[in-house]
């Protein structure tokens, strides 16, 4: 069987980009399409893949600026050419989903989150976007939104990263999903012999992630807290650092495993699609604090993993951080939580799915004669 990969963009190494890697690992010779791709960004992670990129990787300087691209993403998907591919797996947060397959070609969607921008815009895609550009965007998103919705009814199968995304994927595109929960990779984590005092957020320093409220709340309570993460809402959130407030910027696997395990604990502001770093946590015997919504309600168990606050406000983090004792929370309940989203139940899972629908694929054509019309 022929498989092919398709991914966003390959220009910065975040939580999609990790499970893209472990998907990767059911067919390792499989290429990965993608819109563009920054060799440096990446790093070693993706440097022994098959990459191929679309007609957008030869406007100069793309890869930095793939955000500006926007209104070309979706032309620059659908002239992928995928022919010759038994099983195509689009990993989308936005526009890989909307590639085009040949009859008789599988085509199965992870999707990590519904396109943000464009049904979430206001959290996601206004607060970013320069104020003389805003009326080009609100001008923009119906026809995208449009496109967008149309793109996700073309994969046969979908599959969500979380319940909470499943739940978004019906809501968005009307479209029922199976689950399988994000990967995190367990053996590269680990506790720490001592444990420092600062409080730790890693994220991308986006408005959505609400790092601005963890920053307020520490500069409330004066606590340390170590930010680890690059954005276009870096400047803002620097201008409200107080003095127990670092920034570390792009941090690379080594220092990010460094910071988990030597931290007071995770905080995690923003409603997550998942909660990716919430499980690196625990993997390396740190528990979180959390606002009480979206993945982290999966992926954090109270009392025993972390503990939640519930209004989004820097009062309400901060007393939750007043009141938050690290060492009631057992390393070893933290790691076995961790455990039971190791990359082999990850891929098993996935395999399990994908064997399915390609029985029930196979069924179908077997059943229906082939018809001319394109996907």
């Amino acid at each position: 069987m022929r498989v092919a990969f398709v991914h966003d963009y390959l220009t910065q190494l975040g939580g999609a980009e990790r499970v893209l890697a472990q998907m990767h690992e059911l067919y390792p010779d499989a290429p990965i399409f993608t819109s563009l791709y920054d060799r440096r960004a990446m790093g070693a992670a993706f440097a022994a893949c098959d990459i191929r990129t679309t007609w957008l990787q030869r406007i100069p300087g793309a890869p930095r600026r793939f955000r500006t691209l926007l209104p070309l993403y979706p032309a620059a998907f659908e002239a992928l050419d995928l022919r010759g591919y038994d099983l195509v797996i689009s990993s989308t947060t936005s526009f890989a989903k909307g590639v085009r397959v040949p009859q008789g070609t599988l085509h199965v969607c992870y999707m990590n989150t519904p396109t943000r921008f464009l049904w979430y815009p206001q959290e996601y895609a206004f607060e970013i976007v320069p104020a003389l550009a805003r009326p080009a965007l609100r001008a923009a998103l119906p026809r995208l939104r449009r496109w967008d919705y149309s793109a996700a009814q073309r994969p046969q199968h979908i599959v969500a990263n979380s319940d909470n995304v499943a739940a978004r994927i019906r809501a968005c595109y009307h479209r029922d999903s199976d689950v399988a929960h994000c990967p995190v990779d367990v053996d590269s984590f680990a506790p720490a012999a001592r444990i420092e005092d600062y409080y730790l957020v890693i994220a991308r320093l986006l408005p959505y992630k609400r790092v601005a409220l963890a920053i307020e709340a520490c500069n409330t309570v004066r606590a340390p807290l170590v930010v680890a993460g690059v954005g276009p809402d870096e400047a803002r959130l620097r201008a409200l650092a107080g003095p127990t407030i670092r920034f570390e910027g792009w941090v690379d696997d080594d220092r990010r495993r460094a910071l988990l395990a030597q931290a007071r604990a995770v905080v995690v502001p923003g409603v997550e699609d998942y909660g990716l770093v919430a499980l690196e946590a625990a993997a390396s015997g740190r528990p979180t604090v959390a606002f009480a919504a979206g993945g982290s309600l999966e992926t954090i168990v109270e009392g025993e993993t972390g503990s939640f606050f519930r209004e989004p406000t820097p009062e309400a983090l901060a007393a939750a951080l007043r009141s938050f004792v690290p060492e009631a929370f057992s390393v070893r309940a933290l790691t076995e939580h961790a455990a039971r989203f190791s990359p082999d139940r990850f891929r098993a899972r996935m395999r399990e799915l994908i064997e399915r629908y390609v029985h029930d694929f196979g069924a179908a054509e077997t059943a229906w004669p082939a018809t001319t019309s394109g996907v």
